[in-house]
């Protein structure tokens, strides 16, 4: 595979071949057009350049110097040449290779053999885009530009600064052209300068209010700690903005840090179309760029400010060996973060030519028409409170609230929200209505701290957006100080640390709350201890108070398993708390549970204890001994059956005589079966003396079991009773033995 650069650089060529042959690099236009563009088409000799690598296996061809040919008649499956890619802007190349296969040429035009290459669209942070002279739309546009920061230890793990990573405040604004907050080949002014190196947006936002009708609006988005996390966790940040026909431009700047002075942004984001309109989105990916003013290589570099400052320039893979970004072979830097701008409203006459299509041009009406109450028609609300008091008693933004008690919701699959409602305000004095009183901007963010160590002073100033309509001159002071302190030990041992970041939003939407904020360790102890200063702080927060609403709860959901699998267990239902929590307790029940049954368990089968072996079956060469057990209980509702009941082993005791049984052996034996048939006939002899005459034994039954022990049954039954014979004197006869005792 190859890649197209921008800039002629030298760069390795692989032809791959399917088969044996004869394989040549063409880079020549005798058999086909290699240079194309959208309106013409360009011959190989002035923009192609191919270099040979190797000369014992490659040559350039005799007829068409361009091409480049095998040096030595040998199979061969792919050829190896330099070449130099022409300049920006030449439009898309074709590299082709042909094969030569018994004095057959074959010629490839689409596939393997053809490679079409075009100049890749640039990150951003490879070229600043000159914006557009003049914007001809009419109206304004209305913003919303996300930043998402993709920096993070999987991305870019080299060096990766686990503990304080961070991106800084976002800073920019919307502009006019003949304003640059920054950009590539030009020099860091102070505000970009305190952001790159401070991660301070203070002097950045000076300058851009200093620009007065320059600028439409300022852009800001608070700090991030740490720098990644997933956007289930953290929601990516965003600001809205507007631009119009003479500030149709957009930059903005933010710090990863700690960094020596890397940024990412945007610079000169033209928003305004050719076709006289505003565009719809912008999505680019970022790549860090080097402020000028710091010379550090690394994440965590000491200072060492550049002298003479340098100009701003994209950071590349090959800046220095110990640079995180580095790549020895030069490849494209992984960005950093992604920033997207989408187009949320239009208001006034649009005038441009081609218009968007009408769903865009609707979602645009109905966004400035948006004022009905879109509550559902099977929700039934009571009517809203009053206003809570603003939560800000100055000029800065605050916020109010009202409520409503949700009566009855009809169906329940239809959710019923805005239960609360915010907007923004400011104190007594600041309205736009109010004009027989100065009104003010909003306070600037405090400077940094005059001393790095010990006591000190910051200051933070404002405007005024409107003079009084009577003519009185506006009393608010515009400026003002106060004693700072970031470190109050100046001691060898002590560390020197950054002053306090914003305060996060309050944990609470309405009463007492929970805010935080943090700070960074610029500087370790000196003396190499332990760090001891305090790096997050907490502190309560009160908004409007809280007005008592009542549950409102989801609908219970369905019941769970059962918590066994067999036999008496018990099953839950939940159901969510869906007001806020803060508005009160709620003393409903969100959790049910019940008993729940299933079939019965298996019962496995129960055996007893073995017996004692038996003496061995023969008295003299090989027997065998047995042992029994009994089943105490059987198995039931599928349980593991039962095991053997017998079990035997060999056994030997002597060997008996060689000459066979003798005679006494013999004698005793028959005796033995003489005193048996004797004891038979006395017990048919005394059935038949007690009245009974008794018939043979029945067959022995089939086995219950096939292996692992059964049993087997066999019955004798009375064939005639005599008059005298009594009931108890002839009963049936029962005998039980065990059978297929082998194991299973």
């Amino acid at each position: 595979p190859c890649h197209v650069i921008s800039n002629p650089s030298p760069l390795l060529l692989l032809f791959g071949l399917l088969g044996g042959g004869c394989l040549k690099g063409n880079c020549c236009n005798k058999n086909a057009a290699i240079f194309e563009s959208d309106t013409f088409v360009l011959t190989g000799m002035g923009l192609c350049t191919l270099q040979i690598i190797d000369e014992e296996d490659t040559q350039f061809m005799t007829n068409c110097p361009p091409a480049v040919t095998e040096s030595t008649p040998r199979r061969r499956t792919r050829i190896q040449v330099f070449w130099i890619a022409p300049p920006s802007g030449s439009g898309c190349v074709l590299l082709k290779a042909s094969i030569v296969q018994r004095k057959i040429i074959s010629f490839q035009d689409e596939g393997s053999l053809t490679k079409r290459m075009c100049e890749k669209e640039p990150l951003y942070g490879e070229t600043t885009d000159k914006p557009m002279l003049d914007c001809c739309a009419c109206g304004t546009a209305k913003y919303r530009v996300t930043f998402y920061g993709n920096w993070s230890e999987k991305l870019h793990p080299k060096d990766y600064p686990r503990r304080a990573n961070h991106w800084s405040a976002l800073i920019g604004a919307s502009h006019s052209k003949n304003y640059i907050l920054w950009e590539y080949g030009g020099y860091a002014s102070e505000g970009v300068k305190q952001v790159a190196e401070l991660g301070s947006p203070v002097k950045m936002e000076e300058e851009i209010r200093q620009k007065g009708d320059e600028v439409l609006t300022v852009i800001k988005m608070k700090a991030q700690w740490p720098a990644w996390q997933p956007l289930n966790v953290r929601a990516a940040p965003s600001a809205e903005f507007s631009v119009d026909r003479t500030r149709h431009l957009m930059s903005f700047l933010t710090m990863l840090g700690p960094s020596p002075d890397w940024n990412v942004g945007l610079s000169s984001e033209d928003l305004c179309t050719r076709e006289c309109g505003w565009v719809q989105k912008v999505v680019q990916d970022l790549i860090p760029w080097d402020a000028g003013t710091d010379s550090g290589v690394t994440y965590e570099s000491p200072n060492k400010p550049t002298t003479p400052q340098e100009k701003i320039r994209p950071l590349t893979s090959l800046d220095h060996p110990q640079s995180p970004f580095y790549d020895p072979e030069g490849g494209a830097i992984t960005p950093v973060a992604r920033v997207a701008v989408e187009r949320i409203a239009r208001k006034g006459e649009q005038c441009n030519i081609v218009p968007d299509n009408v769903d865009d041009i609707v979602a645009d009406i109905a966004q400035e028409e948006k004022e009905e109450d879109d509550t559902p028609e099977t929700c039934i609300y009571s009517n809203w409170s009053p206003w809570s008091a603003c939560s800000s008693s100055t000029c800065e933004k605050g916020k109010r609230m009202r409520q409503r008690m949700l009566k009855a919701q009809l169906d329940l699959s239809v959710p019923c929200p805005h239960t609360q409602d915010f907007e923004p305000c400011m104190g007594p004095g600041c309205s736009d209505e109010d004009a027989s009183t100065c009104m003010m901007s909003e306070w600037i963010t405090w400077s940094p701290c005059s001393m790095s160590c010990g006591a000190g002073v910051r200051s933070r100033e404002r405007y005024v957006k409107q003079f009084p309509d009577d003519g009185f001159a506006c009393t608010h002071p515009t400026e003002e100080t106060e004693p700072c302190t970031v470190n109050e030990d100046c001691s060898p041992s002590s560390c020197l640390v950054t002053e306090w970041g914003e305060w996060d939003v309050c944990s609470a939407t309405c009463g007492l709350g929970m805010k935080r904020r943090e700070r960074m360790v610029k500087m370790p102890p000196s003396d190499g201890s332990i760090c001891g200063a305090e790096v997050v702080e907490v502190e309560k927060c009160m908004m409007p108070e809280c007005h008592t609403i009542p549950c409102l709860l989801s609908p219970w959901s369905d019941w769970s398993d059962c918590s066994v699998t067999c036999g008496k267990g018990t099953r839950m239902r939940q159901r969510m708390l869906k007001s806020p929590a803060e508005l009160g307790e709620c003393n409903e029940e969100l959790e049910q549970m019940e008993k729940c049954m299933l079939p019965e368990c298996p019962m496995d089968c129960v055996m007893s204890e073995w017996s004692e072996w038996s003496e061995c079956s023969k008295s003299c060469g090989k027997g065998h001994l047995i042992r029994t057990r009994m089943i105490t209980l059987e198995p039931q509702f599928g349980g593991d059956p039962c095991p053997e009941t017998t079990q035997r082993k060999r056994c030997k005791i002597k060997k008996c005589n060689q000459g066979g049984i003798n005679s006494d052996e013999r004698k005793r034996r028959k005796e033995d079966r003489k005193k048996r048939r004797n004891k038979q006939g006395r017990e048919e002899s005394a059935d038949e003396l007690a009245g009974c005459k008794m018939k043979p034994w029945s067959a022995w039954t089939d086995c219950t079991k096939l292996c692992g022990g059964g049993i087997q049954e066999r019955l004798m039954t009375a064939k005639k009773r005599y008059k005298n014979a009594q009931f108890t004197s002839c009963k049936d006869r029962k005998e039980i033995r065990a059978c297929n005792v082998h194991p299973c």
